[in-house]
Parts: structure tokens; C-alpha cells; sequence
């Protein structure tokens, strides 16, 4: 398939200009698929695979670049939700857990197990939390990751050598998962590719098309070229995240319904600060702070990720801005844990992601189906599937619950789940041979069995900064979709995500090598004001 490597990848680059005029040739063909994804976050990307690797016949657009959104801004935390436990809320913790299981199993290269640790500055502290985290572990069984351990003074601070000495009275040590969350999301893009899917980025979906009542299809236009396409299928999925309701309000006027919100969205806020802050491989986890919130002190690709908020939002920015009132609580509160307390000049990246949070639905006539997995499953009367809500770590068995409940309505094949519960992808090769240390500095680490592929391409020794080689910016356009500046520095590698300064610094050698293998504009001037707002001025 067009987005797997070739055995000779040093090959010349002419049919590599062609992949995207590859794509757009297959997107017009006059098809009838069995399925059509709007959205190419965790969501869509992780329904196409799944109904490819069940041989169905699927089409995936996506408006911007795969992952764009939410599905690039989470916290990089594989988990069963320590605090799910504390609700109470035992099946949706139990099921994450199993999901966090396969995850590390089937993309090794892209999440690992990690070590957290909650210290104790109050004396109830330890016993409370540990026997929380004790029933974490026996409701992990054998897909756990490692024991809860109690820890005395000393032995906390041997593993947070960054954590306030000052009134420490324990911790607790437990075990999670950690991953990159859009390169994942671009695994699950080119697996299911190579089992046939055709999707596209950069790509939006325009109207729906209805005939006697039913959805049948829908218009999509490539932003590149504006030329627009027809897409006719016998399913079609709304999983446009944040953003579903712009779908389903058009797919109501057509069928003459009024159709109320279904998202309430919130947002998240992450600060990212030098790892100086907070050395060691041990993240850091204060489950209530001073207004009930969670903090997370996380070593990733060399940095430290600090977050996070649970603030409402009106708007839906591609690109939303943290509020001031949230930076401020993440450097307080972070000051009140941390022995260096960072301040805003040593903000390295400042990233604000959307969650899809769900209103309760009660529209006559829609079948509607609030899952224990936190996501929201709704098909309209026209058949219009829309799917939200949920987390990245159980994005797998979210796509498994589409599936059957598009098999119960008879809008695709009977399909069994299960199908993509030991489906390696791609890059996962040997798990031995490919897992690595997320919390160390960004490498080829990424690409696990493929390094051989990025290495064998021109400018595989010249490094242009944070890990990031000029080989790796030509795999990304030949065989990882990238078109832009911004797909490069920010998703196919994380470094606008680290560090926005470098990446300001990086984009037009960047832009140059994109510009020589795509033939197109990349987007260089668009980037740089997009990085300006990754930093605090």
C-alpha cells in the first residue's frame, strides 16, 4: 500500500510526488463503501481499522492532518483511571486496564509501562491511597504492570530526586502506561492501509448526502487543490470529535429535525518545562490538589510534562489558548510539589487540548446508547452514526462498540469483536526487539522495526535538532502523509509539542526538504505564527 515503505527507499522521488495524487485518484472512483469515517483522530482512525481488518471496504477523511486535535494533545498516559476507581466506577476501570494491556502489546515502539509515584504529605496519605492502588492492582490481574509498593521518606525521594523534601511523610508507587499519542494515532492511519482503507488528510468533509430519507454519502473537498469529491456508502460515521455536532445539525435540517448539542467541550491545558525540574524516570501524581483537581508531573521524550486543567469552553478553536487563571494553577500548584517551582519563562510549550465531554441525549426518535466507557454511541434516523467521547486508552474497544452497534442496526456485516486485539502496528516488528524508554530524549525509537527503512534515506547522519534528521522529515513525507511544516515539528515529530522556540528555530530546514519532496508550498509563514502561541511572551 501507498503508505508502507518500499524495500528500495532510496528510490527516486518522482513517484514519491504522486502519493497524494495516488490517493486523490482512488478517492474518485465511483465506489460504493461499506463505510465512510469523518474524522481522523483516535475515534475514526481507530473504526477504520478495525472495519479493514474485518475486509470491509472503507474511506477516512479528515479536514486537517490525522490527529490534529484533541487526539495530539492528551496527557501521553495509557491508564485505567486511578480516579474511576475512586468513583467507584469498577467496570470502566476494569476494561481500561485490559485496553492498556493490549495497547502496550500491539505498539511497543509507542507506549511503554510507567512508573508513578504519589507522595504523602500528610500521614493518612499513604494508607488511604495505597489501598486504592492495591485494589488497582487486583482489578489489573495479570494484565498488571508492576506491584504497588509503600515507600518511606527516603526511598520517595530517591525516586522524585525533584519532589519538596519539606513535611514528606511517604509515598506510594504504582504502575501505568505512557505513549505518544499522535504518532499512535498515524500507526493506526497507515495499518489500516495496508489493510486496504483508503484515507486522506487534509480532506474535509463538506455535506452529507441523503436520498429518501436515509444518508447514503457524503461531499468532501481536498484543501490542497479544491477539488471536490463524492463519496457514497452504506455506512457512514460521524467522528469529527469536538466538532461532531456540525455534522449531525446538517444531517437533522436534512431530514427536518431539530437536533440539540451533544458536546460540552472542556478543555485541557499542559505545560512543558526542561527536565531539570524534575529528573528521574518516575512520574509524579497529586490525586486531589487544593480545588479537587489531579496533578501530573510526567517525564516525556526528554521534558517534563506538567498539567492538567478540566476547564469549560465555549468555542472550538483548532488551536485553543490556555486561559491565564489555568497556567497560574498548574505553576502553583506544581511550586507546591516541585523543589525548583518553575516559573513562566521556563514554559517551553504550552498545548491546550478539547475533551468531547458528552450531554445526556433524549431526542424522540434516536437511538441512543451512553456506553460504561465514557463515549457516546448515537445513530440518527437517518442512519447517521455518530461516535465521541472516551480516551485514547480504550480507543480500540470504543471502535469495537461502533462496529457491533452498526452490525445491530444492519448497516454493515455481522462483525465479531476481537479482530484487532492482537493486531500489531505497524512498526511494532518484535516487542523485544522495538520497546523503548518514552521518557528518554526523542530518537528513531518511534519507529520501531522501520528505523532500518528511515535510515536508509538520504540525510540519515545529519541531525537538525532534538533527534530530529533530515531523513526523518523525507519518510515523513513519502510514507506518513505529511504535507506541512506543522505535520512534521508538531505530530510526526513532537518537537513544537517540547520545545516551540527550537521548532521556530528548526521549520525552515524543515521546510526546505518538504518542499523538495512534496513539489508543494509547505506552509512555512502559517507555522510560524501557529508556534508563537506554543510559548509564554
Amino acid at each position: 500500500m501507498t503508505s508502507s515503505p518500499p524495500k528500495d527507499s532510496t528510490a527516486s522521488t518522482e513517484p514519491l510526488r504522486t502519493l497524494r495524487a495516488e490517493l486523490l485518484v482512488r478517492l474518485a472512483q465511483p465506489l460504493v463503501y461499506d463505510m465512510a469515517i469523518i474524522g481522523g483522530g483516535a475515534t475514526g482512525l481507530g473504526v477504520a481499522l478495525d472495519a479493514a481488518a474485518h475486509g470491509l471496504r472503507v474511506v477516512l477523511v479528515e479536514s486537517h492532518d490525522f490527529a490534529k486535535g484533541t487526539s495530539s494533545r492528551a496527557t501521553k498516559l495509557v491508564h485505567g483511571g486511578v480516579r474511576y476507581l475512586a468513583q467507584g466506577n469498577i467496570s470502566l476501570v476494569r476494561e481500561a486496564l485490559h485496553e492498556r494491556s493490549t495497547l502496550l502489546r500491539n505498539a511497543p515502539h509507542l507506549a511503554q509501562p510507567l512508573p508513578f509515584v504519589m507522595p504523602a504529605y500528610r500521614w493518612w496519605e499513604v494508607p488511604f491511597y495505597g489501598a486504592g492502588l492495591k485494589a488497582y492492582d487486583l482489578l489489573a490481574g495479570k494484565a498488571g504492570l508492576g506491584a504497588t509498593e509503600f515507600l518511606g521518606r527516603a526511598e520517595t525521594l530517591a525516586l522524585l530526586p525533584g519532589a519538596k523534601p519539606a513535611g514528606l511523610q511517604g509515598g506510594v508507587k504504582y504502575w501505568d502506561g505512557q505513549f505518544d499519542d499522535a504518532r499512535l494515532a498515524l500507526a493506526l492511519a497507515r495499518t489500516a492501509a495496508l489493510k486496504g482503507a483508503l484515507l486522506v488528510n487534509y480532506c474535509a468533509a463538506t455535506g452529507l448526502i441523503h436520498e429518501a430519507g436515509k444518508v447514503v454519502g457524503l461531499t468532501c473537498k481536498d484543501q490542497e487543490t479544491g477539488n471536490s469529491y463524492t463519496l457514497r456508502a452504506k455506512c457512514i460515521i460521524n467522528a469529527a470529535g469536538v466538532w461532531v455536532d456540525e455534522f449531525r445539525q446538517k444531517d437533522g435540517q436534512a431530514i427536518g429535525r431539530d437536533v440539540k448539542p451533544m458536546v460540552a467541550p472542556s478543555q485541557g491545558v499542559h505545560l512543558v518545562v526542561d527536565r531539570s525540574f524534575f529528573p528521574g524516570d518516575h512520574a509524579l501524581l497529586v490525586p486531589k490538589t487544593a480545588d479537587g483537581r489531579v496533578l501530573f508531573a510526567v517525564p516525556w521524550l526528554g521534558y517534563v510534562i506538567l498539567g492538567t486543567t478540566d476547564t469549560p469552553r465555549q468555542g472550538l478553536a483548532r488551536e485553543p489558548e490556555a486561559f491565564q487563571a489555568e497556567i497560574d494553577f498548574i505553576l502553583n500548584e506544581a511550586a507546591n510539589y516541585l523543589l525548583r517551582a518553575p516559573t513562566r519563562a521556563d514554559v517551553k510549550s504550552i498545548w491546550v487540548g478539547l475533551r468531547p465531554l458528552v450531554k445526556p441525549q433524549d431526542d424522540e426518535g434516536d437511538n441512543t446508547k451512553g456506553l460504561s466507557r465514557e463515549h457516546t454511541i448515537l445513530i440518527s434516523r437517518s442512519g447517521l452514526v455518530t461516535v465521541t467521547g472516551g480516551k485514547w486508552t480504550t480507543y480500540r474497544a470504543m471502535a469495537e462498540d461502533v462496529m457491533q452497534k452498526c452490525s445491530y442496526a444492519s448497516l454493515i456485516p455481522a462483525c465479531g469483536p476481537g479482530v484487532t486485539a492482537n493486531l500489531p502496528l505497524i512498526g511494532a516488528g518484535s516487542a523485544g526487539a522495538v520497546q523503548c524508554r518514552i521518557s528518554a530524549p526523542a530518537g528513531l525509537h518511534g519507529y520501531g522495526s522501520e528505523q532500518a527503512a528511515v535510515q536508509a534515506l538520504p540525510g540519515a547522519q545529519l541531525v537538525l535538532g532534538a533527534g530530529l534528521t533530515e531523513a526523518m522529515v523525507r519518510f515523513a513525507a513519502r510514507f506518513e502523509y505529511a504535507r506541512t511544516v506543522e505535520d512534521v515539528l508538531a505530530r510526526r515529530s513532537r518537537i513544537l509539542f517540547l520545545d516551540a522556540r527550537l521548532a521556530l528555530e528548526l521549520a525552515p530546514r524543515v521546510a526546505a526538504i518538504l518542499e523538495q519532496e512534496t513539489g508543494i508550498d509547505p506552509r512555512l509563514d502559517e507555522f510560524r505564527d501557529l508556534a508563537r502561541n506554543y510559548f509564554l511572551v
